[in-house]
């Protein structure tokens, strides 16, 4: 009987566990896309990238601790490709041409199609804010 009293403590203190740390664990509040200038590259980044990249791109976004991948640092994209940048291959993920690999599920926006709905439907502006954004994001690498 009391190993039974005490099996039956034991899986309740698990549930209960599990239950403060599913509680405990942050959350992405999810807002609207707010409208930027597709001119501005900083404002773009601040408001759709910051968030889970962090301010200077090394993956430590206020939303880090709430998302399932560690977002990347994106000051060492030129690094890991043997020292050039690959811009080609950034602007197809923020065109929503490319879906990179460590990002497994839909965490990270489809940033194309969002792209798309704030120039109003034109192509034009969709593909400067994608370029600007490559720039940027160029531009944080780090030395």
């Amino acid at each position: 009987m009391c190993t039974r009293a005490l099996a039956f403590a034991v899986a309740a203190a698990a549930v209960l566990a599990s239950v403060i740390a599913v509680a405990e664990r942050p959350s992405i509040k999810r807002v609207p896309v707010r409208y930027t200038s597709p001119a501005s590259a900083q404002e773009m980044y601040v408001n759709y990238c910051a968030a889970c990249h962090g301010q200077e791109g090394r993956g430590d976004g206020p939303a880090r601790p709430a998302l399932k991948a560690v977002p990347t640092d994106l000051t060492t994209l030129a690094r890991q490709n043997g020292g050039r940048y690959p811009a080609a291959h950034v602007y197809a993920v923020l065109a929503g041409k490319a879906e990179p690999a460590a990002h497994g599920s839909k965490e990270m926006p489809v940033w194309g199609p969002i792209f798309w709905q704030l120039g109003q439907g034109h192509p034009a502006e969709a593909q400067q804010r994608a370029a600007n954004l490559t720039k940027y994001i160029e531009d944080l690498q780090a030395r």
